[in-house]
């Protein structure tokens, strides 16, 4: 139902799974446990898994807190996306590896749920993907904004609730948990 059907493929994107963005992540084991589910059941389906990497000054690639945590193993064959924005797609070859693989439906994981998780669902609609948001594989961290308190539990049910109702024309959206994922 994607505006690609030509490309009926699908794929799971890890987003910034990373020791300094998920260091004090909500739920931490927890939702990488999710995600190695999540992955492990991709890979059994021989659906392809994508490993997105932020990097910024504070996070330079190559450095300890630019990996990605050692819970999850991305494999030799997996593509790796690099990235500057909060968005996956924003100058970088993620399209690229979603065309060349016949992808039109994304499975979301990762992390920070209200910026790099959000980001990049939301630019996945926008240009014509099918997105599935496992709503147990996403996380933040607590924060402050303007003197007032970011809980991210709250965050991570706004992003659930909000993106199990959303609709754009010739797109679908699904919420589902990790263990309910099927290829």
């Amino acid at each position: 139902m994607s505006k690609f059907p030509e490309r009926t493929g699908s794929a799971v994107l890890v987003i910034d799974v990373q020791n300094d963005v998920v260091g004090e992540a909500w739920h931490r084991e927890e939702i990488i446990g999710n995600i190695n589910l999540l992955v492990s059941k991709a890979r059994e389906a021989g659906t392809p898994v994508i490993w997105v990497q932020h990097s910024d000054p504070y996070m330079e690639i190559g450095t300890e807190p630019w990996e990605i945590v050692p819970e999850l193993q991305p494999l030799a064959n997996e593509p790796n996306v690099q990235k500057k924005f909060r968005s996956s797609f924003e100058e970088t070859n993620l399209e690229k590896t979603l065309a060349d693989l016949g992808v039109g439906h994304l499975f979301i994981s990762g992390a920070q749920t209200d910026y790099c998780v959000r980001h990049t669902s939301h630019a996945a609609l926008e240009r014509g993907y099918d997105v599935t948001l496992v709503q147990d594989a996403h996380t933040t961290t607590e924060g402050e904004w303007d003197s007032r308190k970011i809980v991210a539990s709250a965050v991570i049910d706004e992003m659930n609730c909000s993106f199990s109702n959303y609709k754009l024309p010739g797109r679908k959206t699904n919420l589902v948990t990790a263990a309910g994922v099927i290829f």
